[in-house]
């Protein structure tokens, strides 16, 4: 009689029970096959402009469009490879990635030398940070990193070193409301970027690691001398061939 009465009030019962299993499971199902389908459409548009971004300039990005909504004013003009003076493309290599022409989407070593250095030091490529400008977010959340990791080496296959080099000068922030060295090249010493000097290049290359708090036209006496270690940095690679990737 007590079996049958639970039974009756619908209390323990064992095909209640299954039900709502398999109604959870079924839940489960249909959310993870939209993920997947989502995860791939996102794939799918991220691979195509991969490919257009090969021979189109992008016309903003996700952080200049954030910038673009809180401040007043955005000092940006898109300039070709060509126009920026060699000495400039070789102190921003010098500063952020000197082996840039010998490695793919990530340097492993700077990696491990990272990872030695508790995280103090950065790791990344310019490969990483051109793909983390053009797609990506600012910050250093895994999921931003994660998908760096995935997106930056399907770049390297489609974007010669010459373009990621022409993207990563011309959309790197370099100031507040400044984004590329024609726009930092202009600020800091009204020139245009293909008219530089070694020295003015070697400080606008220094600003990079912090843009809001470095200042390429009043450098500090620590900004003068890691703009001297990048000048001999340009120096060196252009002496020993490290260059040639993005020179010829």
């Amino acid at each position: 009689m007590a079996k049958r009465k639970v039974a009756a009030n619908g209390k323990g019962s064992p095909g209640k029970a299954a039900g709502s299993v398999s109604g959870r499971l079924r839940i489960w199902r249909v959310a993870r096959r939209w993920l997947l389908r989502l995860a791939l459409a996102y794939a799918a548009v991220i691979f195509a402009l991969i490919v257009l971004f090969r021979f189109v300039n992008p016309p903003t990005t996700p952080y200049i469009l954030s910038q673009t909504l809180s401040r007043d004013r955005i000092e940006r003009r898109w300039t070709p490879l060509e126009g920026f003076s060699p000495v400039l493309a070789r102190s921003v290599v010098a500063a952020e990635d000197a082996d840039f022409c010998l490695h793919g989407a990530f340097d492993l070593a700077a990696i491990r030398a990272a990872a030695e250095a508790g995280m103090h030091r950065g790791g990344s490529t310019i490969d990483q940070q051109v793909v983390k400008n053009v797609f990506l977010w600012q910050g250093h959340s895994w999921p931003r990193k994660v998908l760096e990791a995935l997106i930056t080496p399907v770049a390297e296959l489609v974007w010669p070193k010459r373009r990621i080099i022409e993207l990563y000068l011309n959309l790197a922030e370099t100031g507040k409301g400044a984004f590329g060295m024609t726009a930092a090249a202009a600020r800091a010493f009204a020139v245009e970027p293909g008219r530089i000097s070694e020295h003015q290049a070697a400080l606008l290359a220094a600003i990079l690691p912090d843009p809001e708090g470095r200042n390429a036209a009043h450098p500090t006496p620590e900004l003068r001398r890691r703009a001297q270690e990048i000048v001999s940095g340009a120096r060196t690679i252009h002496a020993d061939g490290r260059a040639a990737c993005f020179e010829h």
